[in-house]
């Protein structure tokens, strides 16, 4: 989800309180169960791919929140069902990389096999590329 495209600063999102509980202080989690709707005060980078927003809760303070931990509302305060349909390649050789695994290798001569340090190497790249 492109939440730039969706929402400004300023509209109103619903917090899921049960993926973020685990980070959140006491103070917060009382704030939410009260209200869990919050306002949309800024955007940040989250780890350089992703939007992460700051959000004004009930009690007035901010805190900020993943992409995935928001439910966006539309203008009667409904919540917009999220598009997780992400268009991917369908090329055979990006499906082939996805459906390779590399199993561990404990023989000398399972090592020295350049054909596993090739598999290996390729399971190790996939997930950069």
């Amino acid at each position: 989800m492109l939440i730039l495209d969706k929402v400004k600063i300023g509209n109103s999102v619903q917090i899921n309180l049960g993926l973020s509980k685990d980070r959140l202080t006491k103070e917060t989690i009382d704030a939410i169960n009260i209200s869990s709707l919050g306002k949309i005060r800024d955007f940040r980078i989250t780890d350089g791919k992703g939007i992460g927003v700051v959000l004004q809760l009930s009690n007035g303070k901010e805190q900020w929140f993943f992409e995935d931990e928001i439910d966006l509302l539309d203008e009667n305060g409904n919540v917009i069902k999220k598009n997780n349909d992400k268009k991917e390649n369908s090329n055979f050789l990006f499906d082939f990389f996805k459906r390779l695994n590399y199993e561990n290798k404990n023989k000398v001569s399972e090592l020295l096999n350049p054909i596993n340090f090739l598999i290996w190497l390729v399971v190790s790249f996939k997930d950069i590329f």
